[in-house]
């Protein structure tokens, strides 16, 4: 069980500047693994990943070789690798997304990395092509470690989470083009035809998101109304009474204009124990969604996985 201690204290930093700015910088890099990684569904080959010094693309492939793009927060800088030994980096440091978007697009040249990605950010409804994006840009490299170390524990509990499921469920990954650090799980069964019309997102990718049930859980920085970092829970299709089922922590509440459960990141760090108050939230939202829209529980749940071994009874 952690303590309050171990989770960062995000309430006396200005995150934003920096986490909008890693928004777009991980968009860059998100895109690349999308143009050179085979389709998987629900889009979970673009995603990127918590790593021991930030966040990673993961293996991509490139022909017979393999490239991984990492944002380092313990050096400042975008590492790029190759499986042939080569290497380049790209600081990160206050300069415009135009500059970072050339410097890694060079980096990659260098590589031996043919790729065009689409320039323009997806679900930013005001974002400019990241070639025509000239405004120097915030990054506090210490704001940016104190973000990653919080994913660090998120991820943490969200794992724990994952295993009492033995449905189809997601990898626990952080999606660039919402920025959020996310897992799904899945009833089974076909979800009605999603209607689409995100920002800067094709209809068909949003379908294939939501192409069934889903009860889906993250965390994400906040933004607009949402004015700190914040746990959030919802549900596609959102059953009958899923906005009034009583959750738990005290402090969660349903969002009406998001249409999800929300629970400050604040509420749970001050918690006497986090793990426990984060964990509760995470199972009574997915209780409202699956019980609701009455998904076999008895078949897709199980115990949280213990260390070393399989459930008892497997």
């Amino acid at each position: 069980m952690s303590t309050s201690n171990d989770w960062p204290d995000l309430s006396k930093i200005d995150l934003w500047p920096t986490t909008d700015t890693l928004h777009l910088w991980t968009q860059i890099a998100g895109k690349v693994r999308l143009m050179l990684t085979p389709w998987v569904n629900h889009s979970w080959h673009v995603t990127l990943y918590v790593s021991v010094r930030g966040f990673t693309t993961g293996l991509i492939p490139v022909g017979s070789r393999a490239i991984t793009l990492e944002f380092d927060f313990l050096d400042d800088a975008l590492t790029l690798r190759d499986t042939d030994g080569r290497e380049r980096r790209v600081a990160l440091q206050p300069q415009s997304v135009a500059s970072f978007y050339a410097k890694t697009m060079q980096a990659l040249g260098e590589l031996g990395v043919d790729v065009r990605i689409d320039a323009l950010p997806c679900e930013l409804p005001a974002a400019l092509p990241f070639d025509s994006d000239t405004a120097l840009r915030a990054y506090d490299g210490d704001v940016a470690r104190a973000w990653w170390r919080t994913l660090v524990q998120v991820e943490r509990v969200l794992h724990i989470f994952r295993t009492r499921f033995v449905g189809k469920c997601s990898p626990i990954h952080l999606f660039w083009g919402s920025f959020d650090l996310a897992v799904t799980r899945f009833s089974g069964r076909p979800a009605p035809r999603h209607p689409g019309g995100g920002a800067h997102l094709p209809d068909a990718v949003a379908r294939d998101a939501y192409s069934q049930e889903v009860s889906s859980a993250g965390f994400w920085p906040g933004g607009g109304n949402v004015k700190g970092p914040s746990f959030y829970s919802y549900a596609y299709p959102a059953p009958e009474g899923f906005a009034t089922t009583p959750v738990q922590p005290a402090a969660a509440y349903y969002d009406t204009e998001l249409g999800e459960f929300l629970l400050p990141y604040e509420a749970v760090r001050g918690d006497s124990d986090p793990d426990g108050a984060l964990l509760a939230f995470l199972q009574t939202t997915y209780e409202a969604a699956a019980n609701g829209a009455h998904w076999d529980r008895k078949f897709l749940e199980g115990p949280t996985g213990p260390l070393g071994c399989p459930p008892a009874g497997a």
